[in-house]
């Protein structure tokens, strides 16, 4: 894309955006969009979704690059835009989505003055973002937006933050649009890390592969599966399970990580060489006195974020690699020179874990669930696996339900790497807005969102976006009346069961009166029976429907 045009900045923000590979705009307008809305008006090839909180506007765009895989581009308006924001885009960083967000900023003599609404946008972002600048010029534009899409998709990937005054965007100028750059980072390791690698596995007498969100980036569910029944190697998710890291009907696939420090170090002692790959190392919520990583642990580290390396444990081997090439190199070396003793070895291995993997965790948890399907109030556990038996072929799960959906990582299987996206950071809200832009991405694909009633308080308003983009989005509300994650650790933490501030039945909240008001068909249930029926209905819906679901809410019932 080069040449010399005399080009408007409004037409040109978008031309630039378009060739690198933008398909859709995530948006909130406002007075100094104005040049880049009359922009689109001129045009047809770049959708502009709109979203009616500037949070919500950053949950679609995260949930449409997370299902994609693509570069995706949002706008936010002004300062108090920007505020509203950056809670969403907290979420974005934490999960690497790479992101170009942008915020109209007053023109600049204007801004000199200080007017309602201005602040300086850059330091505001800055903290959240791997790089942040105003345009001060339309000439620079092509530049920086050049930049911001390279710096966005390069790993580690992650959002990148563009002021736009007003100003700019209105301009006129002859200018190089310039081309799209990306960086190749699909490296594998030398031949002596490789090699040095498979010797140290080979050794091990009994490895666990601990598999993260670089697995799914680099698209290599299948490979690291492949290595982990070569070698024998028990497979786990990491600990912050917000993805399909693993494919769940693998021989060798145990389940995922607890978020319990005593829990982690309980599960990993058994095993003599922790491989982790492209994941995050033991990443834990609440604070515990017990440390997670098991005393003289060996650790390995494969993936291309050099701060995740070594960050909190040390490493035996560290490799600043992509994992799917890794692995590849890998897998060879290890057939070459494991030989027949260690192949035997490893279908030992994995015949014995076989005996207790995800799939015989999901017989149990079936059993289970089946055993409360009359129960009222309706059993959470009954709830997920109806949600999991109804769900279509092809069908992705987008999960912001925190206790009620205890049950779905050993009902639900991960069959490729975008078949569940859940919440990553613990920022509440992001559910709703994602499920829209997971649609979006794969609008050939059922999506079914499971969202907690207190987080679906934060973003409701997603629902609009969703009916007036008739999106056929099932949207189920596990409604318990509460915060019951709080009162569980209340509980738990302080043996204290005085809620305070932790309950809204008073008044109870009309989920079903909310979404139709925003145009989406809606309904309650509090039978069992009812559940799969209203399912099955709303996968034959054209547009979007919500079923808020009223689920047990006994909170030492659900902290057994």
């Amino acid at each position: 894309m080069t040449g010399i045009n005399s080009i408007q900045g409004g037409e040109a923000f978008l031309s630039l955006l378009k060739n690198e590979g933008v398909t859709h705009i995530f948006g909130n307008p406002g007075t100094t969009e104005l040049p880049v809305m009359d922009a689109l008006s001129k045009q047809s090839d770049l959708p502009y979704v709109l979203g009616l909180q500037e949070s919500i506007v950053i949950g679609m765009a995260d949930g449409f690059s997370r299902a994609s895989g693509q570069l995706v581009a949002c706008n936010v308006h002004v300062a108090p835009g920007l505020g509203n924001a950056m809670g969403s885009i907290y979420n974005a960083a934490f999960t690497n989505t790479p992101m170009i967000i942008t915020a109209g900023q007053q023109e600049q003599g204007h801004g000199l003055t200080e007017p309602v609404l201005y602040a300086p946008l850059v330091p505001i972002a800055a903290p959240l973002v791997k790089w942040a600048i105003e345009i001060t010029r339309l000439e620079d534009m092509p530049r920086i937006i050049r930049r911001a899409a390279k710096v966005a998709m390069t790993p580690p990937m992650g959002p990148v933050f563009l002021s736009l005054p007003g100003d700019v965007l209105s301009d006129h100028a002859a200018i190089n649009l310039g081309a799209q750059s990306r960086v190749d980072s699909k490296v594998q390791p030398s031949n002596v890390a490789i090699a040095g690698l498979a010797k140290r596995i080979i050794e091990a007498k009994n490895p666990a592969i601990i598999s993260g969100n670089e697995v799914v980036i680099s698209n290599a569910l299948d490979t690291v599966s492949k290595l982990a029944k070569q070698i024998g190697a028990a497979a786990y998710q990491q600990t912050i399970a917000y993805g399909s890291h693993f494919l769940s009907r693998s021989p060798t696939y145990m389940g995922a990580l607890s978020r319990s420090q005593k829990e982690i170090k309980k599960t990993l002692e058994p095993y003599d060489l922790l491989i982790f790959l492209g994941s995050t190392v033991l990443q834990t919520s609440v604070a515990s006195e017990v440390d997670p990583m098991p005393e003289g642990a060996n650790v390995v580290q494969i993936g291309l974020d050099d701060w995740e390396l070594a960050k909190n444990y040390s490493s035996e081997i560290a490799i600043r690699a992509d994992v799917k090439e890794t692995v590849k190199g890998l897998i060879p070396e290890i057939e070459s020179h494991g030989g027949v003793e260690f192949l035997r070895l490893a279908q030992t291995r994995v015949t014995e874990l076989e005996k207790a993997n995800w799939e015989s965790k999901n017989l149990k948890a079936r059993r289970a669930a089946l055993s409360k399907s009359s129960a009222l109030p309706i059993e959470p556990d009954w709830l997920m696996l109806s949600i999991v038996d109804t769900l279509e072929e092809g069908g992705i799960i987008v999960n912001e339900s925190l206790t009620s959906s205890r049950a779905l990582p050993d009902l639900l299987p991960y069959v490729d790497r975008y078949s569940f996206h859940g919440n990553a950071s613990g920022g509440i809200g992001w559910g709703l807005p994602a499920a829209v832009g997971v649609k979006l991405a794969h609008p050939d694909r059922p999506v079914t969102c499971l969202s907690g009633d207190g987080s679906a308080m934060y973003s409701i308003q997603a629902l609009w976006t969703a009916a007036h983009l008739n999106l056929p989005i099932t949207f189920v509300i596990t409604n318990n009346r509460s915060y019951r994650i709080l009162k569980q650790r209340l509980l738990g933490f302080h043996k204290n069961e005085r809620y305070i501030g932790m309950d809204f039945d008073n008044p109870k909240i009309d989920f079903s009166g909310i979404a139709r008001s925003l145009g989406v068909a809606a309904e309650t249930i509090s039978n069992p029976d009812e559940v799969r029926p209203a399912l099955n209905a709303a996968s034959q819906r054209s547009g979007p429907t919500l079923i808020d679901v009223i689920v047990e809410s006994n909170v030492k019932a659900m902290s057994k």
